[in-house]
């Protein structure tokens, strides 16, 4: 058995190896706890602790007069331990002097109210006066910090847009009016992109134009997704602004908090990732959606595409329950060291949370922490120093990427124009269609890169489409020239129907993919909720159906029943070299992974992982002449697994088949690259 290799790629992470991280609040305690939790964090194996998120009314407790006393002692503290820093601005909530002097900085909401402070976030991102004083303390704090050896990484802000994306205030309103003069030039071209002939909308001048704000009725779609495009931007603006401070005083790595998981979609994060110089994300397990592993996988392989493949940081993550869902459940017993290594499996290299230590008070005091209410003598403590290990003996994994045969194009924009208010069924939001594509390919234990539709695709054996509802032009002519090229795609329903200002494509719908598919449909026939119609094959399918005719694509599965019977349903189009599947209803989990195994097959993709219900991962990442097999078992029955190398996990040496007992991993460096 050969010995360790030497790290040939170096990780972008602020610190060698694999990072175990977490938030640190120091503030919320008395000094005499600081030495006790920071002994505690080297006993833990702590590498990077993220301090100053909140820290701005205890920097600046009064208007210009600064006290970075506390902060200097936390800082030095860390230091002279060996603890890294990955040092906030302090920017993310404004202190209560400021609220209170300039409630004008206040967000307002789409009905014209103003949201009140007392949370955090209580800020509009289009704010002058904000931006002043917020852009003053950075000053300072980079000033203080700037060049100080501990500090590995800036943290701007934090988690922007999780509450405050969308202002709808005066000053707002003529930002987004500058926004969509710089994007249209004159009002005539606005009036022709938004189409405001509709319903007697049309603009005479900038001034009559408006936020979405809360009418009476539907409001106009083009002008809701530019505001979700405006809005973004200007975050992104802000995030700029912040960097622009802190790189007059340090040449440190700058990143701040993305989060890519269910049920946020408030910012567009492709737009947003060539701009930090280490892609971080947030997450946590979302016990609201019926697989929420699945959907860690999921966010983890959109991370990574944010990241153009390279490692990235899980900025915060929990180490059992939540505070903020409706139930939050605990952890089980390995689930953190699964979850976490699911993480690394998919290209993290570093793995933090929120928090070290769980809070006496506020509105997070029962949000789960790595030194809990209980102290040390408690199974989480036990669950985080088990991590800790398994980490240390996976540091070589360090700076590897993942390998992937199958691409699946993710767009927030297309997620906007999606759910707008009028659309032909209620039942279709995007995110779920993505999911369920998605969970199709991991139960057949195929790994997936999840990109933007701008990704260059001819990497990929095969490109998964899901509900691609607003395509621009040049992405279509890609995906088109892709498999024209001998490559393979597969497109679902309400794909393709709008151009990049929200305007229906004419002549018949999928639009921009009806010649890349061979078919036309002529209109869509959704189904109510309860209504499952069965197709030829045997499938069963619901909530959505079209009546369609193909012109060069072969039929693969049609309606036996229902409004449109005999008409098909699924269908495959040679087109070029390639072959490209469309998907016109929503087919049951199971019919719809028999298509995608076809699919996958014809395409030469070759799975990693064992077909099943997902509850066994398993990836690769791969180094110059190394690589490391990660084999996760969510499961409650041990498995099998056939390898050939060194166990990092446990040591071991192993050639033939691997045991993974219920709910553990395996990570193994293999014997041939």
């Amino acid at each position: 058995m050969t010995s360790p290799p030497q790290r040939t790629a170096a990780s972008p992470t602020p610190v060698v190896g694999l990072t175990l991280g977490c938030d640190y609040n120091p503030e919320q305690w008395s000094p005499t706890i600081w030495e006790q939790d920071v002994r505690l964090m080297r006993q833990a194996g702590v590498d990077l602790v993220a301090i100053n998120i909140f820290g701005w009314s205890h920097l600046e407790p009064r208007p210009d007069e600064f006290d970075f006393d506390s902060l200097d002692r936390v800082v030095n503290l860390l230091h002279r331990h060996g603890i890294r820093i990955n040092l906030g601005t302090g920017t993310a909530s404004p202190p209560p002097w400021l609220t209170t002097r300039h409630p004008e900085i206040l967000p307002m909401a789409a009905d014209g109210t103003r949201r009140y402070p007392g949370g955090r976030q209580a800020w509009c991102p289009s704010s002058p006066i904000f931006r002043r004083r917020a852009l003053a303390l950075v000053d300072e704090v980079a000033r203080q910090y700037g060049a100080h050896p501990a500090v590995a990484l800036w943290h701007v802000s934090n988690e922007l847009g999780c509450h405050n994306a969308h202002c709808y205030c005066d000053e707002s309103a003529e930002a987004f009016r500058r926004w969509l003069q710089k994007r249209y030039g004159t009002i005539e071209t606005l009036n022709d992109r938004w189409g405001t002939t509709v319903w007697s909308q049309r603009y005479g001048d900038w001034s009559e134009v408006q936020p979405p704000r809360l009418a009476l009725s539907a409001g106009n779609p083009s002008q809701t997704l530019d505001f979700h495009r405006f809005s973004s931007d200007e975050l992104l603006d802000y995030y700029r602004d912040e960097v622009a401070v802190l790189r007059r005083h340090s040449t440190k790595p700058i990143t701040t908090n993305f989060m890519v998981t269910a049920h946020i979609r408030n910012l567009d994060y492709w737009r947003w990732a060539p701009e930090v110089d280490l892609v971080a994300n947030d997450h946590y397990l979302d016990h609201r959606l019926g697989e929420p592993t699945a959907e860690l996988a999921f966010a983890a392989d959109l991370t990574r595409g944010l990241a153009t493949g390279r490692p990235w940081m899980l900025m915060e993550s929990s180490t059992s329950a939540v505070s903020w869902q409706p139930h939050n459940l605990a952890k089980a017993p390995g689930e953190l060291l699964r979850n976490s290594l699911t993480h690394v499996a998919r290209g993290a290299d570093a793995v933090c949370f929120f928090q070290w230590r769980a809070s006496a008070q506020g509105p997070e005091k029962f949000h789960s922490a790595m030194l809990p209410h209980a102290g040390t003598d408690t199974a989480t403590w036990r669950e985080v120093l088990r991590l800790s290990a398994a980490l240390n003996r996976l540091d070589e994994v360090a700076g590897s990427t993942v390998e992937a045969e199958v691409g699946l194009l993710f767009s927030w924009q297309s997620w906007w124009a999606t759910e707008g208010e009028s659309r032909p069924s209620q039942s279709i939001t995007y995110l779920d269609q993505v999911h369920r594509a998605y969970r199709a390919l991991r139960e057949l234990g195929v790994t997936t890169d999840v990109v933007a539709p701008t990704a260059r695709l001819d990497r990929y054996r095969l490109v998964v489409v899901p509900c691609l509802h607003l395509v621009t032009d040049d992405e279509a002519a890609a995906i088109e020239a892709y498999v024209a090229a001998g490559g393979h795609v597969l497109v679902t329903f309400f794909s393709g129907i709008v151009d990049h200002d929200d305007r229906i494509r004419l002549d018949g719908y999928p639009g921009a993919f009806r010649d890349l598919l061979g078919v036309t449909v002529e209109e869509f026939v959704p189904l109510l909720p309860e209504v499952e119609v069965s197709l030829d094959t045997g499938a069963r399918a619901r909530l959505w159906a079209e009546r369609l005719r193909v012109t060069t694509a072969d039929p693969v599965a049609r309606y036996v029943e229902g409004p449109v019977t005999g008409v098909p349903a699924v269908t495959r189009n040679s087109f070029g070299a390639g072959t490209a599947w469309y998907l016109a209803t929503e087919l049951r989990a199971d019919a719809l992974r028999d298509v995608v195994r076809e699919a996958i097959r014809m395409a030469g993709v070759r799975p990693l992982g064992p077909e099943g219900d997902g509850s066994v991962e398993v990836v690769r990442r791969r180094a110059d002449r190394r690589s490391y097999l990660f084999v996760i078992n969510h499961g409650t029955a041990d498995i099998q697994y056939t390898a050939a190398g060194i166990d990092l996990v446990t040591g071991d040496v192993v050639r033939g088949l691997v045991r993974v007992p219920a709910g553990d991993v395996r990570v193994i460096r293999e014997e041939s690259a």
